[in-house]
């Protein structure tokens, strides 16, 4: 099928691009369309002028441009980075990338010196800092946000350490918990996360500037000091490699698609305890929103788009493993397919816990709602069983009697706590009156004193570490 604008080009010399010379002729008006990136990675422009601005300050260093060639330089950096924020930049597809039209605009400002900053450098490792100077700032904001949502949890663990409610696996009524036990598993999470986010971070944070296409540049450039200038701990140590590397966006995409695992774990919680089903949470209104026919319903809105996001992110992740699978060295085309899926795994994953870091203080448990919901399902079992291997019982022989308590209770229909001490004597005479110390919730609750345990003392404790963790960052 023909398009009326394949063979156009609207007059175009080739010369006209800046790398146009050894063409004969212009670049069809689709293929510039479809090989062109600027409509995404002009979000990278202030990185760009940041590594230009220092790739410029390295250049004068070493002589290859005067100190007013720099000067001259460095202020229309300045000026361009300032129309960009003000959103007046002139944008033009036909200039392909981010790359390429903060050159020609620069050109435009200062003449003929313009066209010395790409002097010793190639846009293989100029995108390829670009990205890692952009991704950096988005991990320190994440970072930041993970922070605050994991100061949240700890705070209202704190509050809730006394607060029982049934424990689960299978989603059967297991033991009980405290509530505060519950957000501090889902901090645990979130503490995983943020170590492997700043294990990310070491990787990302290594300047490819210098590596020119792909086998370095016979200028006598500085890497060591780009470095520096960019806050980047080191350069990288190959050129083929630092131009096509792209592990550290697939290692920060992992990272994104297990933080997106947890806070849909956590979401699908938060979705089950607001139903009428269980009602054990009330969630403030702001995070949630009605129907169009059903006046009656409140409906979890923001848990649930967490938990949808997470595919999301897990497709980026794939996306992106896929892409590079069977790359040969050094860049490749290919990999201008590398940042919409990283700029998108970022912005939901900043957006999530955002979300999250806000509405997580604001969850109000129901606390007897709550109490009520682990009386049920013969929670104490195993206490129960407990109690019997310390009067000297072997384990295997105490669950098979407590089995059968448990059926009897199930007959009368009521709680093992409610059974009276003649009926459980009828399973084993080692029961005791003291066996109603360790039927009761709280006495459940309380035996669990280790580190790790659900005791609210040892709940306030692991509240404490966590918040002394917190703050060493």
């Amino acid at each position: 099928m023909s398009n009326d604008n394949s063979s156009a080009n609207n007059g175009q010399n080739p010369a006209a691009k800046l790398w146009g010379g050894r063409f004969s002729e212009a670049t069809d008006a689709f293929v510039e369309r479809f090989t062109a990136s600027v409509m995404f990675d002009q979000r990278m422009a202030l990185e760009d002028i940041q590594g230009s601005l220092a790739h410029a300050q390295m250049l004068s260093e070493v002589g290859v441009l005067t100190a007013d060639e720099f000067k001259q330089i460095e202020g229309g950096l300045k000026d361009i980075a300032e129309e960009i924020k003000a959103g007046e930049f002139p944008w033009s597809v036909a200039l392909e990338d981010v790359h390429m039209n903060i050159e020609a605009r620069l050109t435009d400002r200062i003449g003929a010196t313009g066209k010395k900053l790409h002097t010793g450098r190639s846009r293989n490792d100029q995108v390829a800092t670009d990205i890692r100077l952009w991704l950096r700032n988005r991990i320190d904001q994440i970072a930041s946000e993970l922070t605050r949502l994991q100061t949240g949890l700890v705070d209202l663990a704190e509050k809730e350490a006394d607060t029982i409610m049934p424990g689960f696996t299978h989603l059967q009524s297991a033991q009980p918990v405290t509530f505060g036990h519950h957000l501090l598993a889902w901090n645990e999470m979130l503490t995983r996360d943020y170590e492997r986010l700043m294990d990310c971070r070491k990787r990302v944070n290594r300047s490819p500037l210098g590596a020119a296409a792909l086998a370095g540049t016979s200028y006598p450039i500085n890497r060591a000091r780009t470095a520096e200038l960019l806050g980047f701990d080191a350069p990288t140590e190959n050129s083929l490699d630092s131009v096509s590397d792209r592990d550290f966006a697939i290692e920060f995409c992992a990272f994104s698609a297990l933080l997106l695992t947890h806070l849909s774990r956590a979401s699908e919680e938060l979705v089950l305890w607001t139903s009428s089903q269980f009602d054990f949470i009330d969630l403030p209104d702001r995070f949630c929103t009605g129907s169009s026919i059903m006046p009656q319903k409140k409906n979890p809105d923001v848990p649930e788009l967490v938990r949808g996001k997470t595919g999301r992110v897990n497709g980026h992740l794939i996306a992106l493993l896929t892409l590079m699978k069977s790359q040969p060295l050094a860049y490749n085309k290919d990999n201008q397919e590398d940042k919409e899926p990283l700029f998108d795994a970022a912005d939901t994953a900043l957006d999530c816990l955002r979300a999250f870091a806000d509405m997580a203080p604001a969850l109000k448990p129901k606390k007897e709602n709550m109490l009520a919901a682990a009386a049920k399902g013969f929670s104490t079992a195993t206490d129960l069983a407990d109690y019997l291997v310390r009067k000297g019982v072997a384990f295997r022989d105490a669950h098979e009697i407590v089995g059968q308590s448990v059926a009897f209770a199930i007959e009368k229909d009521c709680d093992l706590a409610d059974l009276s001490l003649e009926e459980l004597q009828k399973f084993s005479d080692v029961i005791g009156e003291d066996v109603f110390d360790v039927l009761t919730l709280e006495g459940s609750v309380a035996a669990r004193d280790h580190i790790g345990g659900t005791a609210p003392n040892q709940v306030r404790a692991a509240c404490e570490r966590a918040r002394k963790l917190i703050a060493s960052r």
